[in-house]
């Protein structure tokens, strides 16, 4: 998952804290596909 963020030129770290929050916060399952490094943006 880092290697593949840093493929997308996105901050791994970043990317992972903003997932992860997604996922306490209740982030519905049928939209997972939002949470994907290459569909990461930095206004989630």
């Amino acid at each position: 998952m880092i290697e593949t963020s840093k493929l997308n030129a996105v901050n791994p770290y970043a990317w992972l804290a903003a997932t992860l929050q997604a996922i306490v916060a209740y982030h519905k399952q049928s939209r997972i596909n939002e949470l994907l490094s290459w569909n990461y943006a930095t206004d989630m």
